[in-house]
Parts: structure tokens; C-alpha cells; sequence
């Protein structure tokens, strides 16, 4: 029988900072250095796949060249711990996985591939091209399994059922700017969960935590995770 959530863990691009891969709304963020309109919507797809895969090569290889940090094991232990802790991530990388968690990938991952013609997945290799076929229908229509602005959120009814459970709702990392993901913590609220928010600066949202822990993710999480398993 699968456990009744009791923790909900959100992930954003700051738990991933301190491996090197960087945020996205900082003012030295990934967006202030690329146009979100020509790499990260299905539009700029349409108009230019070769410059979107150039993008999603680059971070792919950047996240395979990173290693998990110590907020990535902390929560991968306090998964491990306990059972009823769902981690649910903004992130595309694959760093909680190597770290030995069981993410729930909201925004797709880097290492995966999509058909857009018959919607098969496989794993992406290390350099995606416009001319790479489908290996379901053979279609050159193949991208990455990521989603894009103005796309809805891969496995929201789960989310919601996980959100509407738990205990307790921590969003980690999180700029809080983006939804759905930033609305959660409002909805565990009202469902009865105490909301708690790790972040290295006050988010959007912030106001809406009734706990917050400021500082690196590598420092605060895995003592978080201390207290939680040691309390």
C-alpha cells in the first residue's frame, strides 16, 4: 500500500546552484542572458528546432557534467527515511536521481526525448538534432522532453492529490515566479499543511510560508533534514 504523503518537497533551480548549473531569474540568471521566446516555447521550436536543440544540448551537457550537492543527498535521505515524502521538481536535471531520489519531474528532463508526431519517449542522447528520427514511427519531429511556456505541467492531478495530503509542504530553492508550482504552497495551506520555504533570498510568494530558513541550500537542507528525522 502506498503511504499517505506526509511531506511534500518543491525543488527549484536553487537546489541545483550550488553544483554549478545555473538559476534562471537572478540577475545573472538564464534569462537575462537568452530570449525566452526563441528557445523555451513550442512557437520558437516551430520557427528554429536547430537553435532550441543547440540550447537544450548545452544545459544536457552541463547537467551531465555536474554532480549531485548536499541538498540533493539530504533530501534523497529524508526520501529514503521516510516514505511518505514526495519530492516533486521545477528542475530538469537529473541531480536528485544520481543523488538516490524519486522525483516527480513537473517540467520534463533533459534526458529525455519526445516525438511530437506520435508522442513517444525515449532517452535522449548527449546531442539532439532537427534530422534525429523518431525510433517509434521513424518522424523527424523529435525534441526534448522538457516543458515549455505556454505548456501545461506534466503529472498536476497527482500533484494535486499529493498537496491536498500532506503534513507539510516545503518549497526549496524556488523563485516562486513561476506557475502552477508557485501556487502550491497556497493550496497545501488550504488544504491544512504547515508551509515551510528554504531559500537563499525572500521569493515571490514568500509571504505566504508560515516558516522560512534563509541561507545555501547545501547548508540549510541538510540540516532541515536532520531536525526532521532526528526530532
Amino acid at each position: 500500500m502506498t503511504p499517505k504523503t506526509g511531506i511534500v518537497v518543491l525543488t527549484g533551480a536553487g537546489v541545483s546552484a550550488e553544483s554549478g548549473l545555473g538559476t534562471f531569474r537572478d540577475t545573472d540568471g538564464l534569462w537575462t542572458q537568452v530570449n525566452i521566446e526563441e528557445v523555451a516555447t513550442p512557437e520558437a521550436f516551430a520557427r528554429d528546432p536547430a537553435k532550441v536543440h543547440a540550447f537544450y544540448n548545452m544545459r544536457r551537457g552541463k547537467a551531465r557534467a555536474a554532480d549531485p550537492n548536499a541538498a540533493h543527498h539530504a533530501l534523497a535521505r529524508l526520501q529514503q527515511a521516510r516514505p511518505d515524502t514526495v519530492l516533486i521538481t521545477q528542475n530538469v536535471d537529473d541531480l536528485h536521481e544520481r543523488a538516490g531520489a524519486a522525483p516527480i519531474h513537473m517540467h520534463g528532463a533533459l534526458a529525455g526525448a519526445l516525438c511530437q508526431a506520435c508522442g513517444h519517449r525515449w532517452a535522449a542522447p548527449e546531442v539532439m538534432s532537427p534530422d534525429d528520427a523518431c525510433p517509434g514511427c521513424a518522424a523527424r519531429a523529435t525534441r526534448p522532453d522538457i516543458v515549455w511556456f505556454g505548456e501545461m505541467p506534466y503529472h498536476m492531478e497527482r500533484i494535486a492529490e499529493h498537496l491536498q495530503e500532506c503534513d507539510l509542504f516545503v518549497a526549496i530553492g524556488t523563485s516562486g515566479a513561476v506557475y502552477p508550482a508557485a501556487g502550491f504552497g497556497a493550496e497545501a495551506a488550504m488544504a491544512g499543511a504547515e508551509t515551510l520555504e528554504i531559500n537563499l533570498a525572500a521569493s515571490d510568494v514568500t509571504d505566504g510560508f508560515d516558516r522560512h530558513i534563509v541561507g545555501p541550500a547545501t547548508q540549510t537542507v541538510p540540516d532541515w533534514v536532520d531536525r526532521v528525522l532526528n526530532g
